[in-house]
């Protein structure tokens, strides 16, 4: 059975779809939420990436999936999960939330120095993640739906033209992961949608269907839905005390640094837009 090391933040759709699907099929891996030297030279701080085996890192949720025995998805179901992201954007409506939830982000290395590093440095892809939010949303790119709800709708119907509970039928394929994965980023922070899904009359099979997803997901580290649908979970564990204290020093001091910083990250973002 392959071992792969991952880079990412459990606060990403693309990156939960991964750690989903390794979980379900109960794959070895490493999880890492500050990229490695020779990866951040290539890619920045772009997520998901894996490294399967020690070989090159991939980046994409999708491909990574499809190299640990899930299969492709088609360009059009691509879209229509993308389309269910709609809401990410309010994300740092709260910007005193949108820090204190990532602050909480429990990095798990075994050794308490490496995590100690690994939260102040963290502290960079949260500046960067929320200066690209909200440049997105004062540029205009921020475009709301009348109804949160209809962005599920085609799900609604796919789960009808099933016979199992998920999207994959009688257990969850790649689709199941990265929708299950948009649930758990909408569940971060909540966004809008969150309270579409709960409420809706027209997405009761959506909501059976996180149902049997929390269900078969039971005792997996990164569940935020938990809170807010049944069967109901607690959160995943918080960061320590000490460790949150890492990840605020290492944010004053990007902050203090703002002549490096901020360039950095409008280099990195520009990079991610080619």
């Amino acid at each position: 059975m392959p071992h792969l090391d991952v880079y990412g933040n459990d606060h990403s759709p693309w990156v939960q779809a991964v750690l989903l699907g390794l979980f379900e099929r109960r794959i070895p891996h490493t999880l890492t939420m500050t990229p490695p030297w020779s990866l951040f030279r290539r890619s920045g701080v772009m997520m998901p990436a894996a490294s399967i085996d020690g070989g090159p890192w991939r980046l994409e949720s999708a491909e990574i999936l499809r190299e640990v025995g899930y299969e492709s998805i088609s360009h059009e179901d691509m879209r229509l999960i993308r389309r269910a992201w709609q809401g990410v954007l309010h994300r740092p409506d709260s910007a005193a939330q949108f820090w204190w939830r990532f602050s909480l982000c429990r990095e798990p290395h075994p050794s308490l120095p490496r995590r100690l590093r690994n939260q102040f440095l963290r502290s960079f892809t949260t500046l960067y993640f929320y200066l690209l939010i909200r440049f997105m949303v004062l540029t205009g790119n921020r475009r709301d739906p009348d109804d949160f709800a209809e962005q599920f709708l085609v799900w609604e119907q796919k789960l009808a033209a099933n016979a199992g509970f998920f999207l994959g039928g009688a257990e969850p394929n790649t689709l199941d992961m990265l929708l299950f994965g948009i649930l758990q980023c909408h569940s971060s922070i909540p966004v809008p949608p969150i309270y579409a899904l709960q409420s809706d009359p027209r997405l009761a099979r959506t909501r059976a269907w996180i149902a049997a997803m929390q269900e078969r997901f039971a005792g997996y580290e990164h569940l935020y839905s938990g809170v807010y649908f049944e069967p109901h979970a607690p959160p995943p564990a918080p960061a320590s005390a000490l460790e949150q204290t890492a990840f605020w020093l290492g944010t004053l001091f990007m902050l203090v640094c703002f002549p490096i910083t901020i360039p950095l990250v409008a280099f990195l973002a520009m990079r991610v837009q080619r």
